[in-house]
């Protein structure tokens, strides 16, 4: 686990001790049963039978690498723009230390449009799992580097019992190893190294042929232009998780529509 994974999981651990001081599981419990629920992988296959890419788009105001990289952040209206522009879901960070995200973010932009929604965040306990239920998340992210596979396994099962998708995210072999345990379609390829925070989409390319036909690739993380976008679907990925290219056009939907269609 790199040095700066290593402590925003401990940030997590912290955080989620407070909130369990402050909201009961049955609160949650009672909060979650009133959300309703947007078919997440569905949502990309009808793209993929259609003949089109699949865009998970990422409502996302700063990273830790780059720092802000939207001042006019308004999550309704970026998620609006991202259903104009032909999104098949929406990814909100909802971490605050390090991404300045927000809970009432994902909320916000959920309640703007008809996609359905992941939770990004650093998911290590189940708390914050139905966490995500009660936000209304349709989707949550499990991190192989940051978790052990059993651990990963007990996580999605609970996630699928609340009737949430599970995107497992990996970045090496080894951790695609791990994530292919698990039995959601949905593998993230994050092209981003963890401790250099450098990109590449050979990372994803590199992965292609260990991943079973009946799984879904997510290419994510260094995806800046149509070139990108063109090459990696000539090699029959058609998931993509996009955030940073689009956060800084002024139009993001509009900027979408460019880069895919």
């Amino acid at each position: 686990m790199s040095d700066i994974l290593d402590r925003i999981i401990q940030v997590k651990r912290d955080e989620i001790r407070v909130a369990q001081e402050s909201v009961s599981i049955e609160e949650l419990r009672l909060q979650a049963s009133t959300k309703d629920s947007r078919d997440f992988v569905g949502a990309l296959r009808a793209k993929h039978g259609e003949g089109k890419a699949a865009v998970i788009a990422e409502v996302k105001k700063a990273s830790p690498s780059k720092g802000v990289l939207r001042e006019n952040f308004v999550p309704a209206d970026i998620a609006k723009s991202y259903e104009r522009g032909g999104a098949a879901c929406l990814s909100v960070l909802t971490d605050v230390q390090f991404f300045k995200g927000s809970v009432a973010y994902l909320e916000e932009a959920r309640a703007a449009c008809s996609l359905p929604v992941l939770r990004k965040d650093f998911i290590v306990d189940t708390y914050q799992i139905l966490e995500a239920r009660a936000m209304g998340a349709d989707c949550i992210l499990l991190i192989a580097a940051a978790l052990q596979p059993e651990h990963m396994r007990d996580l999605e099962a609970y996630a699928h019992s609340l009737g949430l998708a599970v995107l497992v995210e990996v970045h090496d072999q080894d951790e695609l190893v791990q994530a292919l345990t698990l039995k959601t379609p949905l593998i993230g390829i994050n092209n981003r190294n963890l401790r250099t925070f450098q990109t590449s989409i050979e990372t994803t390319i590199g992965m292609l042929e260990m991943v079973p036909d009946e799984r879904i690739v997510v290419t994510e993380s260094g995806i800046l232009s149509r070139t990108d976008v063109e090459r990696l679907r000539a090699m029959d990925v058609q998931t993509f998780l996009v955030g940073e290219a689009f956060m800084r056009a002024d139009d993001p939907g509009a900027e979408l529509a460019r880069m895919f269609f």
